[in-house]
């Protein structure tokens, strides 16, 4: 399992902007898809985005957050970025990383034995 570190989180107002981040350090993402998936508290995890590692650097964004959020990767960092603009109550999670395809079924969060910390997303006024 690929292990990220997320951060970036924060108590924000809606219509605010966060930008997120997760690295894996040293371990390159070169060959790797990366989804953002996000939990929020009584309720399961669901995809927010995915960047693939070929295909022109494809991208993938579920409903809610098309036109407000925008996905991007630095592989020079080995790094994802999740940039969030006019943010709403209902985006409030825990947000994280992992790896896999950018394609098919990438809305469905991988089954991992485990998922790392996370970054807190609180939207309220």
């Amino acid at each position: 399992q690929i292990h990220f570190v997320e951060s970036g989180g924060g108590l924000v107002q809606p219509g605010e902007s966060l930008t997120l981040s997760c690295t894996t350090g040293r371990f390159s993402l070169d060959f790797y898809g990366v989804g953002w998936f996000r939990q929020a508290p009584g309720r399961e995890r669901e995809a927010v985005s995915c960047i693939d590692h070929e295909n022109g650097y494809a991208t993938k964004y579920v409903d809610s957050v098309k036109g407000r959020f925008t996905i991007s990767r630095d592989d020079a960092k080995n790094t994802v970025y999740l940039q969030m603009t006019n943010l709403k109550v209902e985006d409030s999670a825990v947000y994280n990383c992992a790896v896999g395809p950018c394609s098919g079924r990438w809305y469905i969060p991988p089954d991992l034995p485990s998922w790392t910390q996370g970054t807190q997303v609180t939207v309220s006024s």
